[in-house]
């Protein structure tokens, strides 16, 4: 993994939840500690996380809203389509980045060698430099926390590693997409 960020989602049985950590870093310096770097996409039914560069970011943020209006917000078919064009594209492939993205039902890993992952549970995944940190602590609270909130388990999992990884901070934000009822 690169030093980037650190970006945790779950799709529970109530809420899908993503979240990230707002550090910046130039080298070993950090330039600031609250950036956000997740976005919920398609009138707030795609949530999408991003660690890498900045530029980067706001480049395939842009890119993948544009195909899943194309797609009518079909998570999977538009994950697909991104992944091609990330790879095709001779700039955007040589990207050293990583984007969660999810919904209600599907939850995908998306990176520039054309992956579209979808975690072996199906339901944790993360990235960043923080990401094993934050992906083991989620898995360890999933199993033994019991009536843990996805919400409080994204943060809690993001705090602990932050606590680990000295490019994830503690300057926490999630978003939230709550079962349709």
């Amino acid at each position: 993994m690169f030093k980037a960020t650190t970006i945790l989602a779950i799709k529970g049985e109530k809420k899908s939840v993503i979240g990230g950590d707002g550090q910046v870093t130039f080298g070993d310096a950090i330039l600031k500690s609250n950036a956000v770097k997740i976005r919920k996409l398609y009138g707030g039914k795609i949530l999408a996380g991003f660690a890498g560069s900045t530029a980067d970011a706001f480049n395939l943020f842009d890119m993948f809203e544009s195909i899943l209006e194309n797609k009518k917000g079909d998570l999977l078919k538009s994950a697909v389509e991104f992944s091609k064009q990330w790879r095709k594209d001779k700039y955007m492939r040589q990207l050293e980045a990583m984007m969660i993205v999810l919904n209600r039902e599907n939850l995908f890993i998306l990176s520039g060698n054309g992956d579209v992952v979808e975690p072996e549970d199906g339901k944790i995944a993360a990235i960043g430099s923080g990401g094993n940190y934050a992906l083991s602590a989620a898995r360890a609270m999933d199993r033994f926390g019991g009536d843990i909130d996805e919400e409080q388990l994204v943060k809690e999992s993001l705090k602990i590693a932050s606590e680990i990884c000295i490019y994830t901070s503690d300057k926490i934000n999630t978003y939230v997409l709550e079962e349709d009822k």
